[in-house]
């Protein structure tokens, strides 16, 4: 094999290497410059972006508050990763990780930190009473799916996107190594799907919350233009349960909060209001 990557005997950091993404990844953790985050005037507080695992969240809320849970209002404030607002002193005490989306409750004294998408998801399960069965086998499945997520989504997300979107060389061994995993997920979701309504069961519940961003945008030719690529349309129950959840008004809602890219429509960089989600919208042809 010609040019072939010999590692040193000791890694370094190359700065001038990754692509596009390369100013946001480091090899260390912590602030890298002072400034604190805004406070709103509801007690939930989101520090996010309209990415896959950004959406899980407002696409909670939203349903939280389609429910008729007020107390799930929000405040979502727009963490700009791709210029390193996630590095920011106030982001780094909120979540030492560095990576959206967090959330602080300002409902618990003292307020509560909440950071990792799933971590979230269970959380405002739990503090809502709803999408998460409270005993049982349907709640031990739900919880089985919402890690099985958790687990895989970053084979798509980090290794398939990664180089197959984003890297600023296309290479052929690991297009096929996350290319065949991410095939591989799609079955495990399409053989699920063909005899359950959800992903867990018979219910809505957090796992299918935590599943849409990432496969749900996958199969509709919403996420990394791979559509023809992975050839979507052959998982057919996938596209099915796609279809259903993206149907849903609070998941057409909470897509497009914290987003600044795509049709006028599908664009909220930050949402205070349900008005400002509606007004959006209503930008739609």
């Amino acid at each position: 094999m010609e040019n072939q990557y010999i590692p040193p005997k000791q890694w370094q950091f190359d700065s001038e290497s990754g692509g596009k993404w390369a100013q946001i990844n480091r090899p260390v953790a912590g602030a890298t410059h002072e400034r604190s985050l805004p406070i709103g005037k509801h007690p939930l507080q989101l520090y996010s972006m309209g990415t896959p695992n950004g959406q899980k969240i407002t696409i909670m809320l939203e349903e939280l508050l389609a429910a008729g849970k007020s107390d799930a209002d929000y405040d979502a404030h727009l963490i700009n990763i791709a210029e390193g607002d996630q590095f920011s002193s106030g982001f780094v005490d909120v979540n030492p990780n560095s990576k959206i989306p967090a959330l602080v409750d300002h409902s618990e004294s003292p307020a509560v930190n909440v950071f990792e998408s799933g971590s979230i998801l269970f959380y405002l399960a739990e503090k809502f009473d709803l999408f998460l069965p409270k005993s049982g086998n349907d709640r031990t499945q739900v919880m089985n799916w919402l890690f099985w997520l958790q687990g895989s989504a970053p084979y798509l997300g980090g290794g398939f996107g990664h180089f197959y979107a984003y890297a600023d060389e296309k290479l052929e061994y690991p297009i096929n190594r996350f290319t065949m995993e991410v095939k591989r997920q799609l079955d495990v979701l399409d053989k699920q799907l063909a005899s359950h309504q959800y992903i867990a069961g018979d219910e809505y519940s957090i796992a299918d919350i935590a599943m849409w961003p990432w496969y749900g945008n996958l199969v509709l030719g919403h996420l990394y233009n791979a559509r023809e690529f992975l050839d979507v349309a052959s998982y057919t129950h996938v596209q099915r349960w796609a279809t259903m959840i993206l149907n849903r008004p609070a998941v057409q809602r909470g897509r497009i909060v914290n987003r600044t890219w795509g049709e006028v429509w599908e664009q909220l960089p930050e949402r205070h209001t349900a008005q400002d989600i509606t007004d959006v919208l209503s930008q739609k042809p």
